[in-house]
């Protein structure tokens, strides 16, 4: 598939509870996934630090390098989902995905 084909992937745990779903461009799906790739190898690295019985701060920093890659990941699929998915149910007239919205957010900066 080429990268202006929308492919769909689901989330299997999240999208059974909401009924909802998104359909993602290539592009858009290997970004994220690229993402979350290098996050799952930054906390395997930590786990290595644990188990070498590296120094506590070393680790401490670290593991807010893998806090900090998961806030940009957060930060970036926020970004797609209001360019896509809220302005298009705006565009439709369905407002009630501002209420979405605005409860994402406050649980993202709690």
């Amino acid at each position: 598939m080429d990268d202006n084909q929308n492919s769909e992937y689901m989330c299997p745990h999240c999208c059974e509870n909401s009924g909802k779903h998104k359909d993602r461009t290539d592009k858009e799906f290997k970004d994220l996934m690229n993402r979350l790739k290098r996050i799952e190898g930054q906390v395997r690295g930590v786990e290595g630090m644990l188990e070498d019985g590296a120094y506590c701060t070393d680790i401490i920093i670290q593991v807010q390098a893998v806090t900090s890659a998961l806030d940009s990941f957060s930060r970036v699929l926020l970004d797609n989902h209001i360019r896509s998915c809220v302005a298009d149910n705006i565009r439709q007239g369905n407002d009630e995905i501002i209420d979405e919205l605005i409860t994402t957010i406050r649980k993202m900066t709690k």
